[in-house]
C-alpha cells in the first residue's frame, strides 16, 4: 500500500477484525507525518491500559489528540502535510449518546469537519448491524444510530474497505 489517499477513507469492521491495524498501515503508507485523533475515555483501568498498550505499539512517530466529543475541532488542526487517522467513530458516537447530545447535529458538525480537513483522514468505525437486535431500547437506539452515521461516512469517503479476520475488502474505491 502506497501513494495517497484521497480527502477521506472509511475503514469499517466488526471487534477485533484488525481495522485498525489496516488503517495504521493507510496512514503510514503514505510517508507522511502522523496525527492519531482518539475518541475514547477511559473509565475504567482495563480501559485506561488499552489505552496506554495502543500508545505503546504506535510509538512516538504519531502525534496523539485526544478528542472524545469534539472531534470537528481536533480535525481542524491538522496539517495539511499530515495524514490523519480518527480511531474510532464508534466510541466518538457512544460519547455523544450518552451525554444526551443532538447526535443529528453532532453527525452534521462531523461531516463537515471531514470536508474541510486539509490533511487526508482515515476514519474507523465498527458495523454494528450484523447481530442480534438488541434487546433494550438504549442498544438499538445506538446500533440504529451507527449504521446510520457509516452510512453517512461511507457516502462522503473516496475509499470505503472493510476489515474481516485482518482481510480487507475494498467496497468503494482503490486502494492507493
Amino acid at each position: 500500500m502506497t501513494g495517497s489517499l484521497p480527502p477521506l477513507t472509511l475503514v469499517i469492521g466488526g471487534a477485533r477484525s484488525g481495522k485498525s491495524t489496516f488503517a495504521e498501515g493507510l496512514i503510514t503508507a503514505t510517508g507522511r507525518p502522523r496525527r492519531y485523533i482518539a475518541t475514547a475515555e477511559a473509565w475504567d483501568d482495563e480501559m485506561r491500559d488499552r489505552i496506554a498498550r495502543h500508545r505503546t505499539q504506535r510509538g512516538p512517530v504519531w502525534t496523539t489528540v485526544e478528542a472524545p466529543l469534539d472531534l470537528a475541532a481536533a480535525l481542524t488542526q491538522a496539517r495539511a502535510e499530515e495524514a490523519v487517522l480518527v480511531d474510532c467513530a464508534t466510541l466518538w458516537l457512544t460519547n455523544h449518546l450518552l451525554a444526551d447530545h443532538d447526535l443529528d447535529a453532532e453527525g452534521a458538525r462531523l461531516l463537515v469537519a471531514l470536508a474541510g480537513c486539509k490533511a487526508p483522514v482515515v476514519i474507523v468505525s465498527n458495523e454494528t448491524g450484523w447481530g442480534i437486535v438488541p434487546e433494550n431500547a438504549l442498544a438499538r437506539r445506538f446500533r440504529d444510530e451507527q449504521g446510520r452515521l457509516n452510512q453517512r461516512l461511507a457516502a462522503q469517503s473516496g475509499l470505503v474497505v472493510t476489515v474481516i479476520a485482518g482481510l480487507p475488502l475494498v467496497l468503494k474505491g482503490t486502494l492507493p
